[in-house]
């Protein structure tokens, strides 16, 4: 996730994505993001005429679209995909990031939902649909490989509740060891009544 080679605008969701990454939406000032972001001064309010709300929206959309499209990438890079194969995809890239960067970082999307679910918020809107395209990106794959489709909605919501829940583990901790954990432990229940030819 490199946000060097875009625009001012894109730059900033990409920081702000970031940000609330690192320190959530209440903490994530306008002015840091700007800063981050290496965009001229008195842009923001030309590119979010919205105020935070509007940038903090567009980062969540952002974050939910590249998670759909990690989710997606497992089926064009694996000739024999299953249920349990792709939820190890969705852990490999938390794996990747903690073991290169450390735990300071988590899911954007759920810092976000700690914050806001429930309270009306301008921003709960789009935290859903962040949240629900990553979640139907997932949803494809599954049925991409023949899992009906009733089930593969379940076994999303089961991967990404399990998942979420690993990552803030695997952060408190300082260990990727919860992720490790429910990839052995998932995967088995995942590939339940999928077939021995995946």
């Amino acid at each position: 996730m490199d946000g060097s080679a875009r625009g001012p605008r894109e730059r900033m969701v990409y920081s702000a994505a970031q940000l609330v990454r690192e320190r959530g939406v209440a903490a994530t000032g306008v002015r840091d993001v700007v800063e981050r972001a290496s965009a001229p001064r008195g842009s923001f309010q030309h590119y979010f005429p919205g105020g935070k709300d509007q940038l903090v929206s567009e980062a969540l959309l952002w974050s939910g679209d590249y998670a759909a499209a990690w989710a997606a990438r497992y089926l064009r890079e694996t000739r024999r995909p299953t249920p349990s194969g792709l939820f190890a995809h969705l852990a490999a890239q938390w794996k990747e990031e903690f073991d290169r960067r450390g735990f300071q970082r988590g899911c954007p999307v759920m810092a976000t939902a700690g914050e806001v679910a429930g309270s009306g918020s301008a921003i709960t809107e789009p935290l859903r649909m962040a949240l629900s395209r990553w979640e139907e990106a997932i949803v494809a794959a599954l049925t991409a490989m023949g899992v009906p489709a009733r089930r593969g909605r379940r076994q999303a919501t089961l991967m990404l509740s399990t998942l979420e829940g690993a990552i803030l583990m695997a952060r408190v901790y300082g260990s990727v060891r919860p992720l490790t954990t429910v990839v052995k432990d998932l995967g088995p229940l995942l590939d339940a009544e999928f077939g021995t030819d995946g």
